[in-house]
């Protein structure tokens, strides 16, 4: 059975860092590419990031240079970390992966992100 855990949001002033996780299980999980999207209120779903099975990173441009996903497959985990964070990187931040013909998402975890 697949589960996926997000965990790591809060409230945080702006200019300030947070950092996320999501734990996967039932999954090879190294194989994966592993996402991170975010949707604020009122807004679609959008994608934030990615890291693929090989280390390969890729990012919006409304986040280069603040935030860093990373993984760390012997936990089967993967994080985001973000700094400088704006009022606009408010949302609910959900990870995101392919498996075995599936679509998983977590269930969210809320970045609050105040001015």
């Amino acid at each position: 059975q697949v589960q996926v855990v997000e965990s790591g949001g809060g409230l945080v002033q702006a200019g300030g860092s947070l950092r996320v996780s999501c734990a996967a299980s039932g999954i090879i999980f190294r194989i994966n590419t592993m996402r991170w999207f975010r949707q604020a209120p009122g807004k679609q779903r959008e994608w934030v990031a990615d890291i693929t099975s090989g280390g390969r990173l890729n990012y919006a441009d409304s986040v280069k240079g603040r935030f860093t996903i990373f993984r760390n497959n012997a936990k089967d985990a993967v994080y985001l970390q973000m700094n400088s964070l704006k009022p606009e990187d408010t949302g609910v931040y959900y990870c995101n992966f392919f498996f075995g013909g599936v679509n998983y998402w977590g269930q969210g975890t809320q970045v609050t992100v105040s001015s």
